[in-house]
């Protein structure tokens, strides 16, 4: 039995902007990583270097522009999360103005995967919102 986590934000920026934060490079990498190629179609490449060591691998399954994103995901040289074994699902709604992101993880194989995927997540999603929103989160401290 495989572990799932779910996240929603509010962040305060149109759907459009946010979606583009998921699937523009540059503006990828205002959030999140150290390097990143990302095929927004379905087939296309979903490749995110967070650092010198890990590498996060997938393949987008669902692209509908401003409103979903789904890929698979996994880590590469990680047994427990290999490349392909986790699905990412990405829903933006409009709400207030902005845009509520409701996020799933789906396939992690135990709790505590889970349970550190969540707080990398969060952290992550938390950065997303002052991003998209126009603001600077700052140095990225979570992988020091």
């Amino acid at each position: 039995m495989t572990e799932t986590l779910y996240s929603e934000i509010e962040i305060a920026a149109p759907q459009a902007t946010v979606f583009a934060f998921f699937t523009d490079p540059d503006k990828i990498l205002r959030w999140m990583g150290t390097k990143a190629t990302v095929e927004p179609h379905p087939g296309g490449i979903y490749l995110l270097s967070m650092n010198d060591t890990q590498t996060a691998r997938g393949q987008f399954t669902e692209v509908i522009p401003v409103h979903r994103l789904a890929y698979s995901f996994g880590w590469e040289g990680h047994e427990t999360v290999p490349p392909g074994s986790g699905l990412i699902e990405i829903d933006l709604v409009e709400k207030n103005g902005g845009t509520l992101v409701r996020f799933t993880h789906n396939g992690l194989p135990d709790e505590q995967e889970r349970a550190s995927h969540e707080k990398g997540w969060n952290h992550y999603l938390r950065r997303l919102s002052i991003a998209a929103s126009g603001g600077d989160p700052g140095p990225d401290t979570h992988l020091d």
